[in-house]
């Protein structure tokens, strides 16, 4: 079994800045894609950031140039930098990593979630 942790959620200014990390373990040969989602109340999950082994970044146009997601193959953690939050950001955000297991397979996992909270 592989488990995905968050952290570093919590409640900032508009215009702060907070650092959310999630540390992978467990059953893990590899990890492939890592991403960040988000959930606001009422609203449907979005993608907000992924980025693949190698390095190649994607992001959410609405997070573009505020939101920074990097990732260490060796600790099997995923970090996303944000700034200049904005009320809007308010989500819950999750983690998901596509792990390969020895086996050769590959396995979707998620997080159970950190709150980020940005105040007017």
């Amino acid at each position: 079994q592989v488990q995905l942790v968050e952290s570093g959620g919590g409640l900032v200014q508009a215009g702060g800045s907070l650092r959310l990390s999630c540390a992978a373990s467990g059953s893990i040969f590899s990890i492939d894609d890592m991403r960040w989602y988000r959930q606001a109340p009422g609203n449907q999950v979005e993608l907000v950031a992924a980025i693949s082994r190698g390095g190649s970044t994607n992001y959410a146009d609405s997070v573009k140039g505020r939101f920074t997601i990097s990732r260490d193959n060796v600790k099997n953690t995923v970090h996303l930098q944000m700034s200049s939050l904005k009320p809007e950001d308010t989500a819950v955000y999750y983690c998901y990593a596509a792990v390969t297991k020895n086996t050769g397979l590959t396995v979707q996992y998620w997080g159970q979630g950190t709150q980020v909270a940005v105040s007017s």
